[in-house]
Order: structure tokens, then sequence, then C-alpha cells
């Protein structure tokens, strides 16, 4: 066994947690099985969500790892009925050219067994809206300092805030309008800072409705080596 300097200058003593084999078989398991319900839903309730809920979610996303630590990224909250509003008509403007014209016949016909077309009445409904920002640099006044691996890392705190909303017992869509850029505009972020991700969240509406798809099977995505 290695021996480690615990006294090493800018570092601390890295604090593991322990489990059994017993408990990290019925974890995971158990984590998967939440997990596996998650779906993606475009039938939102107006429910408010509990005080607190959604600020621990975002510190969970932010747990992510980064590249040099820089944590690339920034989570917009979007409550206001007024900019939620404004959120889907301009999100509704680029649908309509997506769907009349941008997008090839290929990919229409692989969104019509969800159902969906350029209206967008969730980003109105949904209680919250969470866009996230991935900063392509640093900006300290007028000071730029770089940022590494910024869509890896923006990936990994997005895949993890993902889990935390099915954590906390709420639904979301990951909603990628194309350009995204009328998200900078309208909550006027800085220039270092791209929108990523459009991500309403929420509770699902009564007798709401998911497309019949399945997963593929381990054998599909995994190989032992």
């Amino acid at each position: 066994m290695t021996r480690i300097n615990q006294s090493k200058e800018g570092f601390q003593k890295f604090e593991f947690v322990k489990l059994s084999p017993e408990e990290q078989q019925k974890n995971s398991a158990e984590f998967f099985k939440s997990m596996n319900q998650r779906r993606s839903l475009r039938h939102f309730s107006d429910r408010s969500i509990p005080e607190g809920v959604v600020e621990n979610i975002i510190k969970t996303a932010s747990t992510a790892p980064s590249g040099a630590h820089k944590q690339p990224w920034f989570f917009a909250v979007i409550t206001s009925s007024e900019m939620k509003k404004k959120i889907k008509e301009a999100a509704e403007k680029e649908e309509y050219d997506n769907y009349n014209g941008r997008m090839s016949e290929e990919w229409l016909a692989d969104l019509q067994k969800f159902d969906t077309n350029w209206e967008k009445p969730f980003l109105e409904i949904a209680p919250v809206l969470i866009v996230v920002f991935k900063k392509t640099y640093e900006l300290e006044g007028n000071e730029k300092s770089k940022n590494y691996y910024v869509n890896e890392s923006v990936g990994i705190a997005t895949g993890i805030l993902i889990a935390a909303i099915q954590q906390a017992g709420l639904v979301s869509l990951t909603h990628t309008p194309s350009p995204l850029n009328f998200l900078s505009l309208l909550l006027n972020r800085p220039k270092n800072e791209k929108p990523y991700l459009l991500i309403p969240i929420g509770y699902p509406a009564d007798n709401a409705l998911v497309p019949k798809i399945k997963r593929k099977e381990l054998s599909e995505i995994m190989a032992q080596y």
C-alpha cells in the first residue's frame, strides 16, 4: 500500500463512507429502480414546488466534477409567469422554423412517435424552468481566463441535475429549441455564458401520457473486457 503524506499543503484527508457488498448491491439496485421510472414529460401540472427543493437540486448538480475544477456552469431558475411566457413565445418561434424547414424529413419522422410539434405550452405551465448555461471562459471585469472541458463538465452536471430532479419526486424535460441564443438575451446573461439546455420541471399533469418506448438492453450498451 502506498503511504500518503497526510499533511501535504493544499490537500485534506478524503473521508470515505465504506459500504458493505450487500449495501452496495441494495443501494445501486434501488437507485436504478428509481431512475428507471424517469420519463421525459411534456404534460405538466402548474402545482408549485416546495420551497428549498430547487435550491437543493441545483446544489446537487454543482457537485459534478469539472476540468481543473473550474465549475463552468450557471443555472438560471425561472418562476416568473411573465418571463416564462416570453421564453415560450421565443422558443415557439424557433421551433416553428425547425418544424417547417430546418429539420430534415428523417428527423421529423423520428419525432412522430412522440406526437410533438412546434407548440410548447409546458414552458408556461410548468412551475419552474431551469436554463443551464455553459461558461465558455471565466470573466471577471474585463479579465478573461480559460475553462477546460466545458461541454463535458456541463454535460455531467446536467446529468446529475436530472437525477436530482427525479430523486426529489419531480419530472422534467430536456428541451432544446435551436438556436438557444434567445435565452441569453431574455435573461440578460453575460457574454461568456452560452445556453446549453432548457429544462422545465414540476409535477405531471393528471392523466399525463408518455410514449410507449423501450430502453436498450444492457447487452446493447455494455461490454466487459
